[in-house]
């Protein structure tokens, strides 16, 4: 019965194959299935559980998960940790050469920002949200200004260092930050990109920093 599966699994595969040799063909062969992509981008600051990126997915279905981590493990973008003692629990997490995807993945969300189609308001994951703020940063607009900014969603956290117009942000860590946003991902975009007032979010921390920093991501002009 395995055998089989993995036979069908593998016909279906050689059915997707675009017979091109260019790159970009390859490239949609290794993360072009539905999903693929979005898996890499909660994947993109570390290993999370299954049921964490089921949590985060919610259109995906536990089968279909399953089947693009099998997918994706089978490329050599995607690998099945486990994490020491207490946790001891089985992960998922992108391997380095996946994660050289995580900027073009963020590149092709900005760009779709700008159609007259995308829907702002649908729900946001913690990951989306802050591959969105290091993809959305106006360099001109962050000359100058240099910090540590602390992000918590429920129990989970983000640092990020702006520095030279580029946010770099790691998982965990918010500690030594110049100031903390506790939001949802949802309320700090709409912060963020929809105006809504800073006082509708947690700052703890330095409040002129945070107005200075709010405004550093400009939406791309809608087409037409």
């Amino acid at each position: 019965m395995q055998l089989e599966k993995v036979t069908k699994r593998r016909q279906t595969e050689e059915r997707r194959r675009y017979d091109d040799a260019c790159g970009l063909a390859h490239a949609l062969e290794l993360i072009g299935e539905r999903w693929a992509m979005l898996i890499l981008r909660e994947l993109a600051f570390g290993s999370r559980r299954f049921s964490e990126l089921k949590s985060d997915l919610p259109g995906i279905s536990a089968n279909v998960l399953t089947q693009r981590l099998t997918e994706l493990e089978g490329r050599g973008l995607v690998r099945k940790v486990r994490l020491p003692p207490p946790a001891s629990v089985q992960v998922y997490e992108a391997t380095p050469w996946a994660l050289e995807a995580a900027p073009v993945i963020g590149k092709l969300g900005r760009w779709a920002a700008r159609s007259p189609r995308h829907d702002p308001t649908l729900p946001l994951s913690h990951a989306a949200i802050m591959m969105s703020l290091q993809t959305m940063i106006d360099p001109d607009r962050a000359r100058g200004i240099e910090g540590r900014f602390g992000f918590r969603f429920g129990e989970t956290q983000y640092s990020a260092t702006l520095r030279d117009g580029e946010l770099d942000i790691e998982r965990g860590g918010v500690e030594r930050c110049d100031l903390v946003m506790t939001s949802t991902p949802e309320g700090l975009a709409a912060v963020i990109y929809g105006g809504a007032p800073l006082e509708t979010i947690e700052v703890d921390g330095d409040i002129a920093l945070a107005k200075r920093f709010i405004a550093l991501f400009p939406l791309p002009p809608k087409i037409g």
